[in-house]
């Protein structure tokens, strides 16, 4: 009986922390959007979509998202096939490359672009190259959405098909280049139709991640009036207060079934790619002496959509005003300055966020390993369905999620009142949202840690409490620690959800940069970018030194 209960406990424990961070959130706003006085009422929704400028945004959320994910698959599908199937030198460091305009938030990117290709542009003008000023920004509006859901979600398509090509068969391949296929023509008949489901996997999710982006479009879009769904919901908000909320929780359910597609198609995609036979290292080819001529194309490459736009972002943050030539008569620290020891606002979003995201991540590193230990006390269905779960919040656009936090937190609760319009309804939502990145890297860990161990301390005598803190939480805190990093990262940048949640004095950096931005203030939007994009190459560093002690998959550039 007693075995039983700890059986139980655990399990019941896990289950109640899935509830909370997961299916609380997104049912209430199920239920505001769809539940009326006599019941589900999809009447207010259809009529919703009926207006034009609703029918506008899904439009060109699903237009910009689509060209978006055929631009990431056309940049990130040749990366993943040399850094997998060939020898090319310095592969893994432009497959750790490649991942960071991932890890760089959206509306990073959209700066750091605008200050390479905008009218007066710091590092052009160096070389006498920049456009003329009051010419309009040719990144703005529809076509420079696409271009940069391109370049973010290029990552994803990279991690994805990677990851195919590490589970390929090698026995197919080594059978077709034994017969005496070239390696052209193994990679069309062989390859390829074997990675097709994985092609469909990689397509979906980064589809699924422009029906989210907020940044980009808000930066590129919003000033030239070109709306997505997840902007149009934040400029009503913003305009018309909690008194629409209904109106935008309809707008949210309809982004989170797009999003759902999407997923069901990246789900659909991968159960198909079962492979039969036994799966090895995959094979190589060499690429003799086209080995530096394809490693110096793809590091051009990666210059240009990485590094160019970072050295952009750079340049405006030392120039004393926007248009100014960056020579040694005009370089300054003091945008820096500025921003971290003088404007009360911005070194206020320093802390806030911060503190917020350390405090988010220290949070769901504690409760990871519970938490993962007590899904693996359930049924393989049960637990699989409640990860699926835990992952809903994170796979779903975050402004779906800010507008389910509103709803549940606006009203006061028992207890704790109201969190609406404070910094806590921040942190919830970042638990919420990233508690998949912290548990999945421990999920992991657990999984690999043989059962014969802790049998044995039973054996001996020893308490689940002390098999728990001898021999599980020893072994699965390097995960841990690496999903609180990741968390870290995530929450630090973010601007889709704390865009909807912030209020005054509780600014994070995502929030003041997008401010500076819209106010005009772009070279000290770019010194605060800089500096994010700094802590962010710190703990991917910080993470790669984890690398060997870490679950394979956790790190995707290893």
């Amino acid at each position: 009986m007693t075995k039983l209960a700890g059986r139980v406990t655990p399990a019941l424990l896990a289950i109640l922390v899935v509830a909370i961070l997961a299916a609380l959130p997104l049912g209430r706003l199920v239920v505001t959007a769809l539940v009326g006085p006599s019941g589900i009422d999809f009447a207010p929704l259809l009529a919703r979509l009926m207006r034009s400028a609703t029918q506008k945004a899904i439009f060109n959320t699903l237009d910009t998202s689509l060209f978006g994910a055929l631009l990431a698959l056309a940049i990130g599908a040749p990366f993943a096939f040399l850094v997998a199937l060939t020898d090319m030198p310095l592969r893994r460091a432009q497959g750790f490359l490649l991942l960071l305009p991932l890890m760089i938030a959206p509306q990073v990117t959209a700066l750091a672009y605008m200050q390479l290709l905008g009218p007066s542009s710091a590092l052009l003008g160096t070389f006498g190259f920049a456009p003329a000023p009051g010419t309009a920004n040719p990144l703005l509006g529809r076509g420079g959405i696409i271009l940069l859901y391109g370049v973010q979600h290029a990552p994803i398509v990279f991690i994805t098909l990677r990851a195919g090509l590490t589970a390929l068969p090698r026995d197919y391949v080594e059978a077709a280049r034994a017969a005496g296929a070239r390696p052209w023509r193994v990679l069309l008949d062989v390859i390829v139709p074997l990675l097709r489901p994985y092609f469909v996997a990689a397509l979906a999710l980064a589809f699924v991640s422009g029906v989210g982006n907020f940044g980009i479009p808000a930066l590129l879009g919003m000033p030239a009036n070109y709306f997505t769904l997840a902007t149009l919901i934040y400029q009503q908000l913003a305009g018309n207060g909690p008194s629409v909320l209904p109106q935008v929780a309809m707008l949210s359910l309809v982004i989170a079934a797009i999003a759902i597609a999407g997923i069901a198609l990246q789900s659909l995609g991968q159960s198909k790619a079962g492979f039969a036979i036994a799966r090895g290292m995959p094979a190589r080819f060499a690429l003799k002496t086209w080995g530096w001529p394809a490693a110096i194309t793809g590091l051009t490459l990666i210059g240009i959509i990485l590094i160019l736009p970072l050295l952009a972002l750079v340049t405006t943050s030392l120039v004393p005003a926007y248009g100014v030539r960056l020579s040694l008569a005009t370089v300054t620290l003091d945008n820096y300055a500025e921003v971290l020891l003088r404007q009360a606002s911005t070194t206020r979003a320093f802390f806030n966020s911060f503190y917020l995201s350390g405090l988010a991540a220290l949070i769901l590193a504690l409760s990871a390993v519970p938490v993962a230990l007590g899904l693996r006390h359930l049924p393989s269905r049960a637990r699989s369905g409640l990860h699926g779960l835990v992952d809903l919040p994170y796979a779903l656009p975050g402004i779906v999620l800010a507008i389910a936090c509103i709803l549940l937190f606006l009203r006061p609760l028992p207890l704790i009142g109201s969190l609406y319009n404070t910094p806590w309804i921040i942190l919830v939502a970042y638990l919420m949202r990233f508690a998949a990145l912290a548990l999945r890297p421990v999920d992991a860990a657990l999984g690999q840690i043989p059962p014969q161990m802790s049998e044995a301390a039973a054996a001996a005598g020893a308490g689940s409490w002390r098999r728990f803190t001898t021999i599980t939480l020893p072994l699965a805190a390097p995960a841990a620690v690496a999903g609180a990093l990741l968390v870290f990262m995530s929450a630090f940048n973010e601007l889709t959800v704390s865009a909807l949640l912030w209020s005054n004095r509780n600014e994070t950096l995502g929030v003041i940069l997008f401010s500076l931005d819209e106010a005009g203030l772009s070279t000290q939007a770019s010194a605060i970018a800089v500096v994010t994009v700094l802590v962010v190459v710190v703990l991917l560093l910080i993470l790669n030194r984890l690398g060997s002690r870490l679950p394979a998959g956790v790190l995707p550039w290893r």
